[in-house]
């Protein structure tokens, strides 16, 4: 008899107090089944829950409060209390309160997933701008978990069950955006993903598609020089270190030809440039995984919604898919790492994998 695998841990910040996070929380964990598959701590306060929790009188949610994080109940939701004090919740507020408890409980939440008292993290969507402070100086979440880390790199990877894309460059003023675009930069996104792809999504030999910066991708040099001078050379570059990456393509037709089925992924050179798409595919169910980190981070592909704030209308659905991945690439991390073991099962592995037997035309 196989012993079944211990339930992970997993850890939930909060999010800005006036936006819709602690509502997407309450409707996640509700469902009692999620204890089947997780142990959930909600990094915020009594108080907090408590007060959105009445502004959803259908939903029956109870929890465990607790002092230590490092010994949470398996059987409940927990609660552990990142503060005491009475604070002043003002649903669909843009404020400075919401960004200093945002932060507060992300900071708990990232110390206790650095000394593994969980197992992963999901992130409600904090509000960039008022979060910011002499503490946090970061223009999201993704930076901030590379500099808690001290990696030099990672990827946001936006994930759904039909397509997944990374960014190069994150959250930049489109006048900056050539800057960010160095061959350099492609290949250590390349890694990272085609890494990330195997050990955390289970895909061996992952096939990666690379769009373009420039409309047409430059059009063989007539619409701007990158696609040559940069792009192009990295893929050739990762391709002689065994990384499967192709293009430069073309961002519209890529996409509107449904190109990115035949990948496992797509590396977009800019925020919109794979944002729009992935979120028109994704239909709701899309996820904000941050590949490269040593621990496991996901969170909603959307923000903290001021304007539906507290009136009990949020969606819950990609909350939900962040929380079930987060769960799901542990374990997938936790069957890598066995396999990596294991020779036998290695050489499984690569008897039943997918290769690659035809070029795909660039």
């Amino acid at each position: 008899m196989i012993n079944e695998q211990p339930k992970p841990v997993i850890g939930f910040s909060c999010g800005d107090i006036n936006g819709i996070g602690t509502e997407l929380i309450i409707k996640t964990l509700s469902d009692n089944r999620i204890l089947d598959f997780c142990t959930p701590v909600v990094f915020a306060s009594n108080k907090s829950i408590n007060f959105y929790r009445k502004a959803l009188p259908d939903i029956n949610f109870t929890y465990a409060a607790i002092k230590d994080n490092t010994k949470p109940n398996i059987k409940q939701v927990n609660v552990f209390n990142c503060w005491d004090e009475e604070v002043a919740i003002t649903p669909g507020q843009l404020n400075e309160l919401g960004g200093s408890y945002a932060w507060k409980s992300l900071k708990a939440a990232v110390e206790a997933l650095k000394n593994n008292s969980i197992h992963g993290l999901v992130t409600a969507p904090i509000h960039k701008k008022n979060i910011q402070s002499a503490e946090f100086n970061f223009s999201g979440h993704t930076p901030y978990l590379k500099h808690a880390f001290g990696v030099n790199d990672v990827v946001m990877l936006m994930v759904a069950s039909n397509i997944r894309v990374g960014l190069l460059s994150e959250h930049v003023p489109v006048t900056e955006l050539a800057n960010h675009i160095s061959a350099e930069a492609i290949l250590s996104k390349l890694r990272i993903m085609n890494d990330s792809l195997a050990k955390d999504f289970g895909i061996d030999k992952p096939k990666i598609a690379v769009l373009g910066l420039n409309p047409h991708a430059g059009d063989e040099g007539l619409i701007g020089k990158e696609e040559q001078t940069i792009i192009k050379p990295a893929i050739k570059e990762a391709q002689n270190s065994n990384i499967l990456a192709f293009g430069p393509f073309s961002a519209d037709a890529f996409f509107a030809r449904g190109q990115h089925e035949k990948f496992d992924a797509v590396l977009a050179m800019y925020h919109d440039q794979g944002l729009i798409p992935f979120k028109s595919l994704a239909i709701g169910e899309g996820v904000n995984y941050t590949a490269g980190l040593p621990a496991v981070r996901t969170s909603p592909d959307h923000g903290t919604a001021f304007d539906i704030a507290g009136k009990g209308i949020a969606d819950a659905s990609s909350f939900i898919a962040a929380t079930f991945e987060c769960i799901d690439i542990i374990n997938r991390r936790a069957g890598y790492a066995e396999n990596r073991k294991n020779p036998l099962r290695r050489m499984s592995a690569r008897l039943f994998s997918n290769v690659v037997d035809e070029r795909i035309e660039e």
